[in-house]
């Protein structure tokens, strides 16, 4: 049977941007995180390089705002830089007052007898300004925030919670527009529970998995993009899709990233014949922005008919190596590549959603009482390509913001009445679900094709009309069939699939990630693609 559930804060995801809100709302809230899988499924666990802050004092809030503008392809929102950056000191110093384990520089001792953090650089940097912990620091980031968030008696962490959909006053025909919970797949017990809290969070990342290839985990699937755009919310540049360009490419290694801090220690781009080719692209080589790294990676490849490049960190000693990068080294011994004597084959995946839900500083969405932070937010911080390390930043202060913004409004907010069960009286169990496998793997193909790190209006138009078929399938499969989580997040993957297409299409100029062979120069005016729901403004 399905239960109700009631709560001041429901906080859809449970990475870096969920947990870092449920701890910094006072403990009298009564606040639920939702996990569609295990808590440690999201993409912050795997985060490798680290965050980027203004700590030393060689590094300016200017430099870090100049160089993120300059990554950003001139779409950055400057009041969002800024924003972020000058907020960026509190938050690493928040992270540390929670025991975040950041490595720490031997070489360098403080007048207070302990040892500064030690800074990596990552393209697009001018300075060091990459606080991490070796090359595991969103598992040393989440693994923190969840032992403190277990010591929370009004945290409540819940696993295999899939959301379904959000409740708001519009669907339910009650008049007004806010946001009152949400319906939850229980895939313990295959029931839909509701949820109804005062304040809804979405922080479920962002939706590379609409790729054939990416770095994300099985998770990265849109959901909060997909509800907040049926519940009434804008949607902005998601055409831009980040391309990590160094992905192991090893047939048993799913989805493993090569952190970008190999390059910003010394690692070089090569061809099979040893030959580096970056200088030919960009006067900063190895450091150049990911876009430009993952383009001239898949011109390469194509140009040779190569199945992938190589970087190569073997010219540095293995100590080194082995110390500043123990998870790379080891997982690659795996696969029997010893990266301090050989070369890593790699290729692009897709890696990063930079566009997403619209927010405001505080991070609230278009409708009321819904928050979006994290990937799965658009915020103007990452423009037209983000740069390396901003985003668990972007996580943090947000996070901070929005709940600093929901704790000035609780006075205002009242529990909401008892909200209506899911009503699944008129669908049956399917016997199809060969359907749902189906319709999923062509549509990450086609993606993967059409819409991918090169693009033309053909290869558009094409996506285009396949997605439109195949939304029609899966609407008429919703309608008739028990959800799962299959379900669920191929419907979900469908529609943010349809709004990347509709927003690429919508760019005739290469700008930063969107790169179209039709339109291969800049246009003379930056401006975000902003996309409307029907349901927008009623």
């Amino acid at each position: 049977m399905s239960q109700h559930y009631q709560h001041d804060i429901l906080v859809i995801g449970s990475g870096a941007a969920g947990l870092t809100l449920a701890l910094t709302l006072p403990e009298h809230l009564r606040i639920a995180v939702l996990s569609k899988g295990n808590l440690a499924n999201g993409s912050t666990y795997w985060a490798q390089g680290g965050v980027a802050a203004v700590l030393d004092d060689t590094d300016t809030v200017e430099s870090h705002v100049e160089d993120t503008l300059n990554a950003g392809g001139g779409l950055c929102r400057i009041d969002a830089v800024r924003f972020t950056v000058e907020h960026s000191r509190e938050a690493i110093e928040w992270l540390i007052d929670q025991g975040v384990p950041f490595t720490r520089d031997d070489q360098t001792a403080r007048e207070d007898g302990g040892f500064e953090f030690h800074l990596t650089r990552e393209g697009g940097h001018s300075h060091r300004r990459i606080i991490h912990a070796a090359d595991a620091t969103g598992a040393a980031i989440f693994n923190t925030l969840l032992e403190q968030a277990k010591l929370r008696s009004n945290i409540e962490l819940l696993e295999q919670r899939v959301a379904v959909d959000l409740i708001t006053e519009r669907k339910l025909g009650t008049g007004g527009q806010r946001c009152l919970g949400a319906y939850v797949l229980n895939r313990a017990s295959g029931e839909v529970d509701t949820f109804g809290a005062r304040f809804v969070i979405l922080a479920t990342g962002g939706a590379a998995k609409v790729y054939l290839y990416t770095s994300n985990p099985d998770g990265a699937c849109g959901d909060g993009i997909a509800m907040a755009w049926r519940a009434g919310c804008r949607v902005g540049n998601l055409e831009f899709n980040q391309f990590h360009p160094t992905c192991l490419y090893h047939p048993q290694a799913k989805s493993f990233l090569i952190t970008e801090a190999l390059r910003g220690e010394g690692a070089l781009l090569k061809l099979p014949n040893g030959e580096r080719f970056m200088p030919r692209f960009d006067a900063r080589a190895e450091l150049a922005p990911r876009d430009i790294v993952a383009r001239a990676i898949d011109h390469e490849m194509k140009r040779l008919g190569v199945d992938c490049v190589y970087l190569d960190i073997s010219h540095k000693p293995a100590d080194f190596v082995k110390s500043h990068f123990p998870t790379v080294y080891e997982r690659c011994l795996d696969f029997g590549i010893d990266i301090t004597q050989e070369p890593i084959p790699v290729v692009p995946a897709a890696h990063y959603t930079c566009g997403g839900v619209l927010v405001d500083q505080n991070g609230h969405s278009d409708v009321p009482g819904l928050y979006a932070i994290g990937e799965t937010s658009f915020t103007g911080l990452h423009g037209a390509n983000r740069m390396a390390s901003n985003s668990l930043l972007e996580c943090f202060v947000y996070a901070r913001s929005a709940a600093a913004d929901i704790l000035s409004k609780l006075d205002q907010v009242q529990a909401p009445a008892p909200l209506p069960s899911w009503d699944a009286s008129q669908v049956t169990d399917s016997d199809e679900d060969v359907i749902i496998a189906h319709n999923w793997d062509e549509l990450r193909r086609f993606m993967w094709d059409y819409v991918g790190i090169v693009r033309t209006n053909k290869r558009l138009q094409r996506a285009e009309h396949r997605v439109r078929l195949l939304l029609d399938e899966i609407d008429e499969f919703y309608s008739n069939y028990k959800v799962s989580r299959d379900l669920i997040e191929l419907r979900n993957l469908a529609q943010v699939a349809e709004l990347m297409i509709r927003s690429a299409m919508q760019r005739h100029e290469s700008r930063g990630l969107h790169y179209t062979l039709d339109y291969p120069d800049l246009l003379p005016e930056a401006k975000d693609t902003i996309l409307l729901p029907p349901t927008y403004g009623d």
